[in-house]
């Protein structure tokens, strides 16, 4: 019982609503319903189910799937159709799967074993899987940012490594997080149902063959541009910063990560599309060991540039990592004897373009912040960085949401289930902004503690502790407007097409950023500056959801709405009652943070659970069903 009540509230939070044959049943068979399977329009169709499950599973007892299915009502939650490959779709165990053509089936088969088992945890457990390990590698960032801030400082050395760390950070942006992503993973997922549905030879194969020794060729080209031109990029990057020559040195070791990176990247993409997460969700904790075993194995003799060092270890142990497991899935396909050919497939063009436009365009929120903060007193860019890395730890956490369910948003569309991608991208928005709504508030109400546990110690002073814990607190008004940007340019790019609206959208904000920077960076310092960031990306945020529909998966835009005025609301209220208990605690900072992070927390659930927010809501029965699962999971 408990088990079945588990189950049923991570349904009703995560959209993980498999449909069940039952064993022995003959194909076609009614699947029966799973709580909270209804979607938005209160049906419960396809846009409700399984979509956390694995792909191509037939029932126990039950004959392989291989004709198309009768198709019968919606309400019964069952679907037949053709999908984007042009094969026909059917209900089996593991839900909304391309059917098998006859003489396909032995393939099919085979398909379904590289896939995870079905299950209707699924989803939860790849959820918990990534968010522990991307805790793990944000707890592993923080002692990277302490180990830095005490050997080096908030000084002019932390400032050149932190220009020459531009380049990582826009390679994680275009090659790990929003670019190749968006581009692989629906490739990778179409790649994977024309596989399903018995094409001959090996599409998933194709696609790495067409793919990756190009990209692998423009990852070492770029890479090795950038450390030709290092003094020009130093130069453009931060032309008043007073010692520009430890920067390009730091920025010529630096630039081996766009090598390291794309292939991380690359591999990231192909596991998530196959729903492998162990691997990919590790790699920032490999990333930020090799960063800080380099600052402190060579600190003493390199100063800063141990610092740039470690980052290129860093990228090479994010490859070293998943390299196994993407081997593991190609090699399966091989061994299965799969018959006849398939010519490689490179990436779309127009597709690849406008991801890696976007990313560009979205990371080009820290040149705009550097290029201004350079022209300040020396610490300014390192207050920046500090305050960001702290500030976008609630947005981290509430975009693994949708890292680990775009690959089904994908999926769903490679199959041609718009319904099932709509009904996720809109649970998707509701749980990612209560996530970071509930991390802002607690970042506004204990800045001050936060910063002074995190940095006050050897050269990082008090006042630097004062300046970056002030600079967080604005940033924080942007976090919403990330989540957002992040959920939202997944949904426009997961059908594998070319996207322009949301290169134009985040064009927008980034030009919002850079004139209402220019502006205040006179008068605020650095507070303009992180003023003018959460303006842009705010501003970007509202262009993708006011352009949602056509151009995108065609969410329902008013119940959108509605979704995120709640969550808003309770972050409110529970910022201000948060920070009136900290800053009145006089038991240090590690007790001010605790007790205002338990306010801020207890204020926005109850705020949250009153006003209906439905990502609040969800998290606690979930949360519920966990507690109440606790005794059987021990005894068993």
């Amino acid at each position: 019982m408990a088990d079945s009540t588990g189950r049923a509230a991570w349904a009703d939070a995560t959209g993980d609503a498999t449909p069940r044959v039952t064993p022995g049943a003959p194909p076609g068979a009614a699947p029966s319903a799973v709580a909270g399977g209804a979607s938005e329009g209160g049906s419960a169709g396809p846009a409700a189910a399984s979509v956390g499950s694995a792909d191509l599973v037939v029932a126990p007892g039950a004959a392989p799937v291989q004709s198309p299915v009768a198709p019968t009502s919606s309400a019964q939650g069952t679907s037949a159709g053709l999908g984007r490959g042009g094969g026909p779709t059917a209900w089996a165990e593991g839900g909304f799967t391309p059917a098998v053509p006859a003489p396909a089936a032995e393939d099919g088969r085979s398909a379904a074993r590289e896939l995870p088992p079905a299950s209707r945890n699924f989803l939860a457990k790849a959820a918990l899987v990534t968010a522990g390990l991307s805790v793990a590698g944000a707890l592993l960032g923080l002692v990277r940012d302490q180990a830095l801030a005490r050997l080096f400082g908030a000084g002019s050395d932390t400032d050149a490594f932190l220009v020459a760390w531009t380049v990582p950070e826009f390679a994680a942006t275009l090659l790990i997080e929003d670019g190749l992503a968006f581009a692989l993973i629906p490739a990778f997922s179409l790649a994977l149902a024309r596989r399903a549905q018995g094409v001959p030879g090996d599409p998933v194969r194709a696609l790495v063959a067409g793919t990756l020794p190009r990209l692998a060729l423009a990852f070492v080209a770029v890479g090795a541009l950038l450390a030709g031109i290092a003094p020009q990029v130093v130069e453009v990057l931060a032309p008043g910063l007073p010692d520009p020559a430890l920067a390009v040195d730091c920025t010529r070791i630096t630039a081996t990560c766009v090598v390291s990176f794309g292939l991380a990247g690359y591999c990231s993409a192909a596991l998530r599309a196959h729903r492998r997460y162990l691997a990919p969700a590790a790699i920032y904790v490999a990333y930020n060991v090799g960063i800080i075993t380099g600052m402190l194995v060579l600190g003493g003799q390199w100063g800063v540039r141990a610092a740039a060092a470690g980052v290129a270890v860093g990228g090479c142990l994010m490859v070293v990592v998943q390299l196994p497991a993407l081997l593991g899935q190609l090699r399966k396909k091989a061994d299965s004897g799969a018959r006849g050919e398939e010519e490689a497939r490179p990436l779309d063009t127009a597709l690849l373009a406008t991801v890696l436009l976007f990313a560009l365009c979205r990371q080009s929120q820290v040149l705009v912040e550097r290029f201004l903060a350079s022209s300040l007193p020396s610490g300014a860019i390192s207050h920046l960085n500090y305050a960001q890395k702290v500030a976008q730890m609630p947005m981290i956490l509430s975009v693994m949401v949708c890292t680990v369910t775009f690959p089904v948003v994908a999926r769903a569309l490679a199959d041609g289930d718009v319904e099932r991608a709509k009904g996720r991208v809109e649970r998707d928005l509701a749980l990612a902004a209560s996530i970071v709504l509930l991390g802002t508030a607690a970042v506004v109400a204990c800045a001050p503690q936060i910063i002074e546990l995190l940095f006050q110690r050897g050269a990082f002073t008090t006042e630097d502790t004062a300046a970056t814990a002030g600079v967080m607190r604005v940033y924080a008004l942007g976090l919403l407007g990330q989540t957002l940007t992040g959920v939202l340019a997944r949904s426009y790019f997961s059908a594998g097409r070319g996207a322009w609206y949301p290169v134009g959208a985040m064009a927008t904000g980034i030009a919002v950023t850079s004139a209402a920077g220019a502006l205040a960076v006179g008068p605020w310092g650095v507070y303009g500056i992180a003023a003018a960031n959460a303006a842009g990306i705010t501003v970007t945020a509202l262009v993708l959801l006011a352009g949602m529909g056509p151009r995108s998966v065609p969410v329902h835009l008013p119940a959108v709405l509605r979704q995120l005025a709640a969550p808003v609301l309770a972050a409110v209220a529970a910022t201000a009652a948060g920070a009136l208990v900290a800053a009145r605690f006089d038991g240090g900072p590690p007790a001010g943070l605790a007790v205002g992070g338990l306010t801020v927390t207890g204020v926005f659930l109850a705020a949250g659970r009153a006003l209906g927010a439905q990502g609040v809501v969800h998290a606690l029965r979930f949360a519920g069903s966990v507690t109440r699962r606790l005794p059987y999971v021990r005894s068993r």
